[in-house]
């Protein structure tokens, strides 16, 4: 989980430079993750045995899709583009919150004291280097409903990490993400049709075409992989912590290239976030209670 989110924060600069260019359109960026993405894994799926997946677990994984992959993607594109990358950034600190209460209700995973106070500094951590970077963020021209969308998709993929987490261990990682990302390349392509057309591709220059590459590649087929394998591993409320470390290496990123500073209060955020994580780590669950009982 935490390549998955490393692979995640390295790619927040890399897309904005490659959007930056005008050409490719975040829609357009998002049609490459998914179908990209899906063409891997099928292509993968060729040099290793063939699992068969039934009708019913077919539409399930439909719906899978839709939640961990169309939902959370689409709406998250579209949010930032109606609302400021600082807000939508502050709500993207609310998703281990929702991933805590969805596995307590479907799951029964117990909500314990050090799971929340190590949500809570995650959160503070996460926010601190947020807020730290909101001082030049441009307003959106619809926010309410930008910060809605972002909500959304924190919230599906809560939903998807949650309702899944049994069902992912019937089949094969590479199974999983390639009828995943197939019904997600469907769901997607028909809104795409008029932009792919419309799109000047010869203006497209090097330096955004190997950046669209490691977004589909990277970021996108090597995070899922990791994902997967973090998925079936570990519980889902910690796995959703580790989305806290996407600020950090946003913001390491940042102060490689020059873009921001080191300060002490950024030395306290990444603190807080590690601190954060040991905590809903060592937190114990409901099933190996019940083992040792």
């Amino acid at each position: 989980m935490f390549g998955a989110n490393l692979l995640w924060g390295l790619m927040s600069p890399i897309a904005k430079m490659v959007l930056a260019g005008a050409v490719v359109t975040p829609l357009l960026l998002t049609d490459f993750r998914i179908v990209g993405a899906a063409a891997l894994f099928w292509l993968l799926s060729l040099f290793l045995p063939k699992e068969h997946v039934p009708t019913s677990d077919l539409l399930r994984l439909a719906g899978a899709a839709m939640l961990g992959i169309v939902c959370n993607q689409g709406c998250f594109i579209f949010g930032v583009g109606l609302t400021s990358p600082g807000e939508a950034s502050i709500i993207t600190t609310t998703m281990p919150m929702w991933v805590m209460v969805l596995a307590a209700l479907f799951l029964k995973e117990p909500i314990t004291v050090k799971k929340i106070a190590g949500i809570a500094l995650g959160a503070s951590g996460a926010l601190l280097l947020v807020l730290g970077t909101a001082s030049h963020a441009v307003s959106g021209s619809k926010p309410a409903l930008g910060d809605t969308l972002v909500f959304c998709a924190q919230f599906s993929y809560a939903l998807y990490l949650t309702l899944y987490k049994n069902f992912i261990r019937r089949y094969s990682l590479v199974t999983l993400m390639k009828w995943m990302f197939l019904f997600a390349a469907i769901a997607v392509l028909p809104f795409s049709i008029s932009t792919i057309v419309a799109t000047p591709w010869h203006q497209m220059s090097a330096a955004e075409a190997c950046g669209i590459a490691y977004v589909v590649v990277g970021s996108t087929f090597g995070s899922y992989i990791l994902v997967m394998v973090g998925q079936k591993a570990l519980r889902p409320t910690l796995v959703g912590m580790y989305n806290y470390v996407q600020p950090v290496v946003a913001s390491a990123v940042g102060i490689w290239l020059g873009l921001d500073s080191f300060t002490p209060s950024k030395i306290l955020a990444v603190a807080l976030i590690f601190a954060g994580v040991w905590l809903v780590t060592i937190s114990k669950a409901a099933p190996q209670r019940a083992v040792k009982a």
